[in-house]
């Protein structure tokens, strides 16, 4: 199997290391670590508070930096041209690196100048401060403006996605826009491991329901997902997944599950759209 994502000039690696709520020395530690296990993609944001933990990481570790593609995000309340241009000073100071693999808007704000914040967006790749530029938890008809009306050259939307949160819209038009869908909270917090029907698939197949749960998002096209980890062994599980073999019969009892359990909904969250069944 494929395990790059290839999307708009965009190659990432499907599994990543998600770093909240990851910080300082602990977080330096396990981003060293993951790099010395294998891990290339590596997911932080201004408003983690762990950019130069991830950037003491980065710096630390044998791994030329042009081997590891790393995602930062600009905060809501940032999304004014000159307080994005502030925020990504910062991000590449603090990550020791004078570009962003792939630079997001975190999450959309109700305050703001939309065209303005996305014409700042698209000046960062055009820049060169940004390799690809891309989007977090906006709702379809939010991206649909961005890609369609405002013709941003997106690479990459990051949302909630997991086996008990149907994102069918925003994959389909993902994939007929060739654009990367990076899913966090992939284990949904680790509920996962208490779904009967993941556990039924795990026992099959001899391995962990976070497993199952982690190859059925990498099994899919343009789908890629950053689970936080910090142990050595939890780090080596989620590279595991990369070889369980689900099967036709394993798609269809997941394919199966209610697709509502979104977890993660903050007061400044957008309306979201129906729930995908």
């Amino acid at each position: 199997m494929q395990h790059i994502v290839n999307a708009q000039g965009l190659n990432m690696p499907k599994l990543g290391l998600g770093t909240w709520p990851m910080l300082g020395e602990a977080c330096t530690r396990a981003v060293e670590q993951a790099l010395a296990l294998g891990y290339r993609h590596i997911d932080t944001a201004a408003a983690y508070n762990n950019e130069d933990a991830v950037g003491q990481a980065l710096l630390n570790s044998p791994t030329p930096r042009e081997q590891i593609h790393v995602t930062s995000k600009v905060w809501w309340d940032q999304l004014q041209p000159d307080a994005m241009r502030h925020s990504m000073d910062r991000s590449l100071k603090a990550l020791h690196s004078d570009y962003i693999d792939l630079f997001m808007i975190h999450w959309p704000s109700t305050d703001w100048d939309l065209p303005r914040t996305i014409e700042t967006l698209v000046s960062f790749k055009e820049q060169g401060l940004a390799r690809n530029i891309g989007v977090a938890n906006f709702p379809l008809p939010l991206l649909r403006t961005v890609v369609e009306e405002l013709a941003a050259p997106l690479s990459a939307i990051q949302v909630e996605y997991h086996v008990l949160l149907g994102q069918n819209a925003l994959l389909d038009y993902a994939r007929q826009h060739d654009l990367a869908l990076t899913a966090y909270s992939p284990l949904a917090r680790n509920r996962v491991t208490e779904v009967p029907v993941i556990q039924q698939i795990a026992a099959k197949h001899g391995v962990s329901p976070t497993q199952v749960a982690l190859k059925w998002l990498l099994d899919q096209p343009n789908v890629a997902a950053i689970p936080k980890a910090s142990s050595e062994a939890n780090q080596l599980a989620n590279l595991a997944a990369l070889a369980v073999n689900l099967d036709d019969q394993d798609r269809a009892l997941i394919a199966g599950l209610s697709k509502r359990e979104r977890l993660v909904s903050p007061d400044f969250a957008p309306v979201w759209d129906a729930f995908d069944r």
